[in-house]
């Protein structure tokens, strides 16, 4: 897929190369070329082929999610906090 886009930005900028350095050619012509032949199509077209890239790592995502979720708690304390029993807690401060 990348070397389709890689061999279309070198024909581009070889096409404008040409427009600012031909006699009747002009550096805004050699800019608009770039933009309307190469950056903007390039871009479309790049996008949608990497929607299904895409969406397989947002399905990826959820599906850890979904794990992260259903196993449980941290740690194996009867009160089902997901406290680690490792952290040390400040004692409670009394009022005299």
């Amino acid at each position: 897929m990348y070397i389709v886009a890689i061999a279309w930005a070198f024909v581009v900028v070889l096409m404008t190369l040409v427009e600012a350095t031909s006699p009747q050619g002009s550096v805004l012509g050699a800019l608009f070329t770039l933009l309307l032949y190469g950056v903007i199509p390039l871009s479309v077209v790049l996008y949608i082929l990497g929607t299904p890239a895409r969406r397989r790592a947002r399905l990826r995502m959820t599906e850890q999610a979904e794990a992260a979720a259903a196993s449980g708690p941290i740690s194996d304390d009867p009160d089902g906090s997901r406290v680690s029993a490792g952290v040390p807690v400040a004692p409670k401060r009394e009022e005299p």
